[in-house]
């Protein structure tokens, strides 16, 4: 059986989108299901990481099909200082920046790669005429990759499974953008052809699966997950400080302010905290957290900047505490970040901050792999962090997560492969 998978993101791309469909591609093959891949040609990644090609399994065919990018275009106004790579609107954007994110919301639906599906469209057509595929698969964003199954399905009849790793116009950043009534019609309308017209979509968690079933039935749940590491086996020593690792990047709506509150109130409060305590910032962190945490002197802030994948697992396999903060946005409930599932990994304790009824509370729950604080709960914020502060001075700072087998790489496209057979 042969699927053809359609992806943006495929290495050298580095960041979270890649991951998804880079690990089911390397165990497709063990469930008896031979992948080919679709992607770009001449990708112009914001973030590259090439120790990824190390998980392409060897003789994967790879079709490649060239893209026109408006943000190459958009960005010659970085000269004068203008965010136009962002999804959503800077604090106090500038009236270029404004002008810009107007341009991108009203004028590239559903997104910059909109022109990248006529000739992606076209040169699979000419693909499938002389080569069988049992099943075609779209993962997005960008959620134009989306309207090349969709031009499939019309011209040709496929079968077509479209996988969305984050929601469309219920993603967190949707509500930000300067939006025509006619453009925000436009969204909506195409993102109900797109799950009324695909045979199976499949979603990251249950909150997004729920709303997407107000346009199908056809709907379905495979979470991201983990993958197996060869360095989990070599010895780690766990940080000597009262460590707290964040990993990935930090904008301005996952800002833990009330965090960065409580650990310099319970600093004034408790004697030796600050000498204890080690914040590690691993990733971007935007510009308005870099301003805040300048007001707070007196808390030790690591900051080490995008690490390849490969890099990033020993940071949180010592660490004492792993941060986890979700956006406060409207859809802040169905948000479920990839790196819950590599902290799961880790084996250590997990401070999550988000709603305590989303699916990411869940798996937190469900596995005993840490706490979850809501967004306001400052009370309940500082009782945790001195609980595990005190543990820490004892010593047994530890964490023994459950169940969290499922979340493999492996079985997660077990699920994958079961669900496209059913196609069949």
């Amino acid at each position: 059986m042969k699927v053809l998978i359609i992806t943006y993101y495929w290495p050298p791309a580095g960041g979270s989108g890649v991951q998804r469909w880079l690990k089911f591609v390397k165990y497709l093959r063990e469930f008896d299901i031979e992948p080919i891949v679709f992607t770009v040609k001449n990708d112009n990644y914001p973030i590259q990481d090439r120790s990824l090609y190390k998980d392409i399994p060897k003789g994967i065919e790879v079709l490649k099909q060239s893209i026109f990018e408006p943000n190459s275009i958009l960005s010659l106004l970085k000269r004068k200082k203008v965010n136009v790579s962002a999804g959503f609107l800077k604090p106090n954007p500038t009236f270029l920046e404004r002008v810009s994110q107007y341009i991108r919301a009203n004028y590239f639906i559903p997104d910059a790669r909109k022109y990248w599906v006529k000739p992606s469209t076209k040169k699979i057509i000419k693909y499938l005429n002389k080569n069988k595929v049992d099943t075609i698969i779209t993962t997005g964003p960008p959620h134009s990759v989306h309207l090349i199954g969709l031009n499939l399905k019309k011209k040709l009849g496929v079968k077509w499974v479209a996988d969305f790793r984050d929601p469309w116009t219920e993603i967190d950043y949707f509500h930000q953008l300067p939006l025509t009534k006619k453009s925000f019609r436009k969204h909506l309308n195409l993102e109900k052809q797109v799950i009324q017209n695909a045979d199976l979509n499949i979603v990251v968690g249950k909150t997004m699966r729920d709303s997407f079933r107000k346009y199908s039935s056809n709907v379905e749940v495979i979470t991201n997950g983990y993958d197996s590491r060869n360095d989990k086996s070599i010895e780690v020593k766990i940080d000597e400080k009262f460590s707290i690792t964040h990993i990935g990047l930090m904008n301005s709506d996952r800002n833990p302010v009330m965090l960065w509150e409580v650990l310099q109130e319970i600093g004034e409060e408790r004697e030796g905290f600050f000498n204890n305590l080690e914040i590690k910032l691993v990733g971007k962190i935007a510009e308005e957290i870099e301003e805040m945490l300048g007001k707070y002197m007196q808390l030790n802030v690591t900051r080490v900047g995008y690490l390849p994948n490969s890099e990033v697992f020993e940071y949180q396999r010592k660490s004492q505490l792993l941060l986890l903060a979700v956006n406060n946005v409207p859809s802040a409930k169905g948000i479920i970040t990839g790196k819950i599932f590599e902290y799961l990994q880790a084996n250590r304790p997990i401070l999550a901050i988000g709603p305590e009824d989303g699916d990411l509370a869940e798996i937190i729950n469900e596995t005993q792999a840490g706490v979850i604080v809501d967004f306001m709960d400052k009370e309940k914020m500082k009782k945790e962090i001195l609980r595990m502060y005190d543990d820490y001075l004892k010593g047994n700072l530890s964490i023994e997560s459950k169940g969290i087998k499922k979340f493999h790489r492996k079985e997660l496209t077990k699920e994958l492969s079961n669900l496209i057979k059913d196609l069949s």
